[in-house]
């Protein structure tokens, strides 16, 4: 592995990300028809390999139905504003309109209401009756405090995200989250990140979850590389991390755990050459809240944004391009890589000659740095 010198006392490793690569056609081609992207989680199929972030921008209990609706696996955010009001519409209309110098300070103020269980509850159980697979997020810091709720509520799936997620936390204040005891004890699927390391992603497969987010301050409304210097280039960390899901399959005796691409996949070709790195799956924030359903009305934010204390992201205004259903399937009415990244999925692997997502993850890249020509 080639390392550069950055001075006399620090070497570094190269690292790529998605538009330093580009995917290679192959000597086969096939009709997209016949190409299939569809995924399963343990006993969880879905048509797409499409899982919403969990961002009160990206996701309300009705556009997580809808996505549902599509083949997709919402996630809604369990520490988010539907969790904290019972309606809280009327703040996320406030929170689009806000003055950019005052945004983050008012969505400090916004977010401080407390999370309130019996709505965690509610929300749940509103996705369940819709009859769509239902996945919610919690924070590390807040899994122990409500976990209990999200499970008895009737989650299918539970996410523990964040910026970065350790299987080995260390603090001398509190008793830390123990994922391994914590996941192999829950009766259902545990998907856990964010992790970029092959090291980091080992140690998480080894606590029995079922799958990992990579990476970490990569995404649209994300300044983690301003405020704490860190970030993750999407390509090598997928490869990196598809590294680790290899070799835990030949130490666990055979257990696949389901690599997905958490930040940096913005476009269709993204996501095309997160497959083609290793990924099973993306999670999209920006790509889906450009919907014209989506909650944030063309304006996008995650929790890092009203961090009480560092806040390490923004409200950026992304527009809308069209429906969640124009942005999956098309048609697509913008060559930019934001409408119908279905097809453009399907037509890259049908350009390849690869006929499924497990399959395409084998295909040719090249390190070929986009020059914007």
């Amino acid at each position: 592995m080639t390392e550069i010198e950055i001075g006399r006392g620090k070497r570094g490793r190269r690292a790529y990300s998605f538009d330093d690569i580009a995917v290679v056609p192959s000597r086969r081609t096939r009709d997209p028809e016949e190409v299939s992207v569809s995924w399963q989680i343990d006993a969880y199929h879905f048509d797409i390999p499409v899982i919403a972030a969990p961002m009160d921008s990206v996701m309300s209990p009705a556009t997580a139905i809808e996505l549902g609706r599509l083949g997709g696996l919402p996630v809604l955010d369990l520490e988010g504003l539907w969790t904290r009001y019972d309606d809280p519409e009327p703040l996320i209309e406030e929170i689009v309109r806000l003055d950019p110098a005052k945004a983050t300070a008012r969505m400090q103020e916004i977010y401080a209401e407390e999370i309130k269980p019996e709505l965690i509850t509610a929300r749940i159980q509103e996705l369940r009756r819709a009859g769509i697979t239902v996945a919610g997020a919690l924070s590390p810091q807040r899994t122990q405090q409500h976990w209990k709720t999200v499970v008895d509520a009737g989650c299918d799936l539970f996410v523990i995200r964040g910026t970065t997620v350790s299987a080995e936390h260390v603090s001398g204040n509190s008793e830390p989250l123990n994922l391994k005891r914590f996941i192999y004890e829950l009766d259902i699927p545990v998907i856990v990140g964010g992790a970029s390391t092959y090291t980091a992603a080992l140690h998480l497969m080894r606590t029995g979850a079922a799958g990992v987010l990579v990476g970490f301050g990569g995404g649209a409304a994300h300044t983690t590389r301003t405020t704490l210097g860190i970030h993750a280039p999407m390509a090598s960390a997928v490869a990196d991390v598809a590294a680790a899901r290899r070799d835990y399959l030949d130490e666990s005796g055979g257990r696949y755990v389901h690599v997905i691409a958490d930040g940096g996949v913005g476009s269709s070709g993204d996501i095309v050459k997160a497959v083609a790195c290793g990924a099973d799956a993306v999670m999209l924030g920006a790509a889906l809240a450009r919907a014209t359903e989506a909650p944030g009305g063309g304006f996008h934010w995650g929790p890092e944004a009203h961090h009480s204390a560092l806040p390490r992201g923004a409200r950026i205004q992304i527009g809308t391009q069209g429906s969640l259903e124009e942005i999956l399937f098309g048609p697509g009415r913008f060559a930019d890589g934001t409408t119908n990244i279905i097809g453009a999925l399907r037509r890259a692997m049908a350009t390849t000659g690869y006929s499924d997502v497990k399959e395409f993850q084998r295909v040719e890249v090249v390190v070929a740095p986009y020059s914007g020509s």
